[in-house]
């Protein structure tokens, strides 16, 4: 909704959700987790530790460090 343009900000999208701009804002950057972290948390193969409360925390913008981060090799 905001690459398409129907919401010019975080805070017009959170108001329309129903949310706090600040939770939307941290719950949008998953959006910037790697495909492989995604992919692992789908097929719980992630570290036990890796809850949404942990992933809500900062994380590297890297995917190579993600990996290392947040997925139980």
């Amino acid at each position: 909704m905001l690459e398409s343009g129907e919401f010019a900000t975080i805070a017009e999208l959170a108001e329309r959700e129903g949310i706090a701009p600040s939770y939307m804002a941290r719950i949008i950057r998953l959006t910037l987790l790697a495909p492989a972290i995604v992919e692992a948390i789908l097929d719980e193969k992630q570290a036990p530790e890796v809850t949404l409360a942990w992933v809500l925390e900062p994380f590297p913008a890297e995917w190579s460090k993600q990996r290392a981060t947040l997925i139980e090799e």
